[in-house]
């Protein structure tokens, strides 16, 4: 049985590895797909790229592929995959290549590079370690709370709080919204990006669902924190959130009173300056 969050774990109690194989090299491939499966893995292997949006539909948690399979839409799928899954551990297993190649994924966000040719056991051992730290690193996210503005976000609590004050007693589907906004914080987010990682699958055309919770959310955070601004919109591509303060909403000190009398200073006694303000004109 698996006890709340924990996750599932397959053979030799190693958490399951969800993945995704986008390689048409047959001789690695079953020797892969016999070993992944004898270690109880989730497994699919297709020979041509899977759209981001089905990546998230599958619920995986890695992605081995071969850019040299795609041809000339190699770079751009593994650039256009890198950010819109950012939690997705990707491990490139492919032929010769250049430092130049190899430098130039792994600053797109691909996790590792492997060459091939290459043992199915040590591309085992690579996704599961790109697989541990991506886990790692959720945990690591998920107890730690953020703060943005006046808002703490505890994903512990699947709430958002005020300093100072109360919940915003938001939704789970609220929280998760504001969470992946915040954890994007100065990136514009695509709506349908959004609804991929919210609501797990493909978003239908003409579905509007981002924009109500984007303005239920929005509401609860003027409410609650009326002195800030969080999310902004990209009219036509979706929402960024940047907590900035709403402008005249601080405080300005306030004016003297007339006819009051300037401060005095060591350097110009009150008396001095009462003089030469009586005797300019």
């Amino acid at each position: 049985m698996n006890a709340g969050n924990s996750p599932v774990r397959g053979a030799y109690n190693r958490p399951i590895v969800r993945l995704a194989v986008i390689d048409n090299d047959s001789g690695f491939v079953t020797v892969l797909a016999k070993r992944a499966d004898a270690a109880g893995w989730q497994l699919r292997v297709v020979s041509s790229a899977i759209p981001p949006q089905e990546l998230v539909a599958m619920k995986l948690n890695s992605l081995l592929v071969d850019p040299a399979l795609l041809g000339e839409e190699g770079w751009a799928y593994l650039e256009r995959v890198c950010g819109m899954l950012p939690d997705l551990g990707i491990v490139v297993c492919t032929g010769r290549s250049t430092v130049a190649q190899r430098v130039r994924a792994l600053r797109l966000g691909v996790d590792d590079w492997i060459t091939k040719p290459c043992h199915p056991e040590e591309a085992m051992a690579r996704i599961e370690a790109v697989s541990r730290r991506h886990r790692r690193g959720r945990s690591e996210a998920q107890a730690s709370p953020t703060v943005a503005g006046e808002l703490e976000i505890r994903p512990d609590q699947f709430q958002a709080f005020v300093m100072g004050g109360g919940s915003l007693d938001l939704t789970r589907r609220e929280f998760e919204l504001l969470q992946l906004l915040a954890g994007a914080k100065g990136q514009v987010l695509e709506r349908e990006a959004i609804y991929q990682r919210v609501w797990g699958y493909a978003m239908a055309h003409g579905d509007r669902s981002v924009d109500v919770f984007i303005r239920k959310l929005r509401q609860k955070l003027e409410k609650s924190s009326p002195g800030w601004g969080y999310i902004h919109t990209h009219f036509g591509v979706g929402y960024r959130f940047d907590p900035e303060p709403v402008s005249g909403a601080v405080e300005e000190p306030p004016l003297p009173k007339f006819g009051a009398l300037p401060e005095a200073t060591p350097e110009k006694p009150v008396s001095q300056v009462v003089h030469t303000s009586f005797t300019a004109g």
